[in-house]
C-alpha cells in the first residue's frame, strides 16, 4: 500500500555521479604513462565562506579518490590572488585551475574568471566557452576534434536529465528535448541562464524565472533556429509561476535561501524535479508528486568539474599532436 503512496523515486547524485566517475577512472589510467602521478588540479580560495570551504572539500576527496592530485591555494590577501592564478597558468604541472567564489563579491570576481587560462579552465566560465554555449557552438575548432567545455553545474543538470532518461536519445543529436517544457528557479549567470540556454539549444522549451521577471527560452516553433532565443513574458507572479510549472516536465531549483520553498501543488503529477541549491528547495511533500527526484547536485558537479580537466588535457594533446615540432 505504501508504493501505492509514493509512486515516484528519489534519486541520490552520488548514484549518478558514479557513471562518471567510473570513467574519469579509466582515463586517469591511460594517462599514466605521461603522468604517472596523475593530473593536478589546483583550487583557489581566498574568502571564508563555509560553502565554499565545504565544496574546497568534497573536490579534494573526490579528486584523490579517482587518482587525481589536488592542490588548495589559500589567500588572506586578495590582492596576491591574480598574479598567482597567472602563474599557474604557466606552470606545466598544473592541468587544472578553479577558484571558489565569491572572492570580492563583485564585477572584480567576474574579471577573476577570465584571468584563468581557458586550457586549464576547469569551470568553464571562460568567455570563449561561454559564448560557445549561448550560441549553441559545441566545439573549438572546424574540424569538430575539440570540444568546448561547459560550466559545471549546468552540466552537470544535464548529464542528471541524461541519466534519468529525459532526453530522449532517439531524436537527433541536438534535439533530444523537443517536446519537453523545463522550468529554472534561477537566472544567475553561473548556473540559472547558461543552464536555460543549454536546454533550450537541445530543444525544450524553458520557463526562465528571476525575482523581477520570467523569460522563456526557445528554439522557436518546431526548433526551427539553430539556437535558442529569449521572449520577456513579463513581471513575475505567483499565478503566472503556478500556471507555467503545471505545464511542466522539468522543474528545476536552484535558490540560495533555506526558507525558500517551490510550492508543491505546483508540480504537475509525475513532474521530474531537481534541486541544485545547497538549500532544499523542495519540501518532502514533492516525492508524493514528482515521479524522480533529485535533492542535491554537488557530487554530479564535481565529476564534471574532473571530467571537464580530463577533456582539456585531450584537447591540449591532439593540439601538440597537430603542432609540428622544429
Amino acid at each position: 500500500m505504501s508504493s501505492l503512496s509514493k509512486p515516484g523515486r528519489t534519486i541520490l547524485a552520488s548514484s549518478i555521479a558514479k557513471v562518471y566517475t567510473d570513467e574519469i577512472v579509466s582515463k586517469i589510467a591511460d594517462l599514466k604513462e605521461e603522468r604517472p602521478n596523475g593530473p593536478l588540479l589546483v583550487g583557489f580560495l581566498a574568502n571564508n565562506d563555509p560553502a565554499a570551504e565545504m565544496y574546497a572539500t568534497w573536490t579534494q576527496k573526490t579528486s584523490e579518490s579517482l587518482g587525481i592530485r589536488y592542490e588548495l591555494r589559500r589567500f588572506e590577501d586578495k590582492d596576491l590572488l591574480e598574479e598567482s592564478i597567472i602563474e599557474a597558468n604557466n606552470e606545466d604541472s598544473v592541468d587544472g585551475i578553479m577558484i571558489y567564489f565569491p572572492v570580492f563579491g563583485n564585477a572584480q570576481d567576474q574579471y577573476l574568471q577570465q584571468i584563468v587560462s581557458k586550457e586549464k579552465d576547469v569551470e568553464g566560465l571562460n568567455h570563449v566557452y561561454y559564448q560557445n554555449l549561448y550560441h549553441n557552438v559545441r566545439y573549438l575548432d572546424d574540424a569538430k576534434q575539440l570540444k568546448s567545455i561547459l560550466p559545471c553545474t549546468p552540466l552537470a543538470i544535464v548529464k542528471i536529465l541524461e541519466y534519468l532518461k529525459i532526453y530522449n536519445s532517439l531524436l537527433p543529436y541536438g534535439n533530444h528535448l523537443y517536446g519537453k517544457k523545463c522550468m529554472v528557479i534561477n537566472r544567475s549567470e553561473i548556473v540559472g541562464r547558461p543552464l536555460a540556454a543549454l536546454l533550450a539549444n537541445d530543444g525544450a522549451i524553458v520557463y526562465s524565472i528571476d525575482i523581477n521577471n520570467i523569460q522563456k527560452f526557445t528554439r522557436g516553433e518546431s526548433i526551427q533556429y539553430s539556437r535558442h532565443h529569449v521572449e520577456d513574458l513579463g513581471d513575475f507572479t505567483q499565478n503566472k509561476l503556478k500556471s507555467l510549472a503545471q505545464e511542466c516536465d522539468v522543474i528545476i531549483t536552484g535558490v540560495p535561501s533555506e526558507s525558500y520553498k517551490f510550492p508543491t501543488e505546483y508540480v504537475r503529477d509525475g513532474a521530474c524535479c531537481i534541486n541544485f541549491s545547497s538549500f532544499k528547495n523542495f519540501n518532502d511533500e514533492v516525492k508524493n508528486k514528482a515521479s524522480l527526484y533529485v535533492p542535491m547536485t554537488g557530487k554530479v558537479t564535481i565529476a564534471m568539474l574532473l571530467r571537464n580537466m580530463l577533456r582539456l588535457i585531450e584537447n591540449r594533446e591532439k593540439l601538440n599532436q597537430e603542432t609540428p615540432s622544429n
